[in-house]
């Protein structure tokens, strides 16, 4: 077990949230909110969101999906991280303390294991959260099981993404989460699909996210965005990786790309890709049941899941309406975890 770390003091708030429990631990980079469910003994999976969400507007659709929950909950205790002031109620970050660095980000992540005495973890993130949880796991290999990464990004910004994130600083420096910031939000995370547009309306799922966007502090969202903005590129450092890897990413996520570019630099033996039709880059919110028998298969490798017997039900995760039957196979979704690119018909 890793040891406690001695200057770590955690202030715990009980939440009404499913159970849950939210701690606020301290950090050399200040503090962080982390809200834990489950039975603290069984092994740990650890989630980071994307920039201006928390454990609530990214992984509610996953975690509310009752299959989802009982195949998450049923193995592990799960500790949701939030960046810094991104979580629920938070209050804005004093202006005068230093923006922490996506490399503080990452240390914060092994401050909570040493407060929690978790050894290694298993990893869930979701776009820039995936980054990182993935530069942890590459500065940090003793201690990540396994990474579950969405729409994930591991190379510098490109000039396209870098001119995006500066116009949305300026919206957040100037006018706040204003309804031009949030609509920039919104189409990075989700397909023009459910985003609508003149004629079709925002969905439901696009609604309640812009809503949640309203509680984010403004300066709390780009002390989070300029860290981003600045990242490195950690492309040479998936070689070294040797816990095993599953990646899903939308086809209609902005970062499609980016999310190829990861997979074919990822050791081969230990990686495997899904791709997602008609799907942006928060598949844990547009479509949480295309990931329930990749993820059902990636956690028999680990000797953590049984898959049940088929009952037909239209919402089981085994049902045959939820993925291709020739997708089936344990190898084929990763129990080897040999390299795939599958198509996943959006979930009924």
């Amino acid at each position: 077990m890793a040891e406690l770390s001695s200057d770590s003091v955690s202030l715990d708030v009980e939440t009404i949230y499913l159970g849950g429990k939210e701690h606020i631990v301290q950090t050399a980079s200040g503090s962080v909110s982390v809200i834990v469910y489950g039975d603290p003994d069984k092994p740990a999976l650890v989630t980071y969101p994307d920039l201006a969400l928390n454990h609530m507007s990214c992984f509610q659709g996953l975690f509310f999906c009752p299959e989802a929950a009982a195949l998450l909950l049923q193995n592990f205790c799960v500790y949701h991280i939030s960046p810094p002031g991104h979580e629920l109620g938070a209050a804005a970050i004093c202006a005068n303390d230093p923006v922490p660095s996506v490399n503080d980000l990452a240390d914060q992540i092994l401050e909570v294991l040493n407060y929690f005495r978790l050894g290694a973890v298993m990893c869930m993130g979701v776009t820039a959260g995936a980054y990182i949880l993935t530069l942890f796991a590459t500065k940090f290999r003793e201690r990540v099981l396994g990474l579950i990464l969405v729409s994930p990004l591991c190379k510098a910004p490109s000039w396209t993404e870098w001119l995006r994130n500066k116009v949305m600083s300026n919206l957040l420096y100037y006018y706040g989460m204003c309804g031009l910031l949030k609509d920039f939000l919104l189409y990075r995370y989700f397909s023009k699909e459910v985003c609508g547009d003149a004629e079709v309306p925002e969905s439901d799922i696009v609604q309640a996210c812009r809503r949640l966007l309203d509680e984010r502090q403004s300066t709390n969202v780009l002390r989070f965005l300029h860290a981003i903005n600045r990242r490195h590129d950690i492309t040479d450092g998936l070689k070294t990786l040797r816990c095993r890897t599953l990646i899903f990413v939308g086809d209609d996520s902005p970062f499609h790309s980016e999310a190829l570019h990861m997979a074919a630099k990822m050791e081969r033996r230990y990686s495997a890709l899904v791709e997602v039709q008609a799907c942006g880059s928060m598949v844990t919110e547009e479509q949480p049941h295309a990931m329930l028998v990749p993820l059902e298969y990636f956690f028999m490798g680990y000797g953590l899941y049984r898959p049940r017997q088929f009952n037909g039900s239209p919402r089981s995760p085994l049902s045959p309406s939820c993925i291709a039957p020739e997708l089936l196979s344990p190898e084929s979704m990763g129990l080897k975890l040999k390299p795939i690119k599958t198509r996943i018909s959006p979930g009924r």
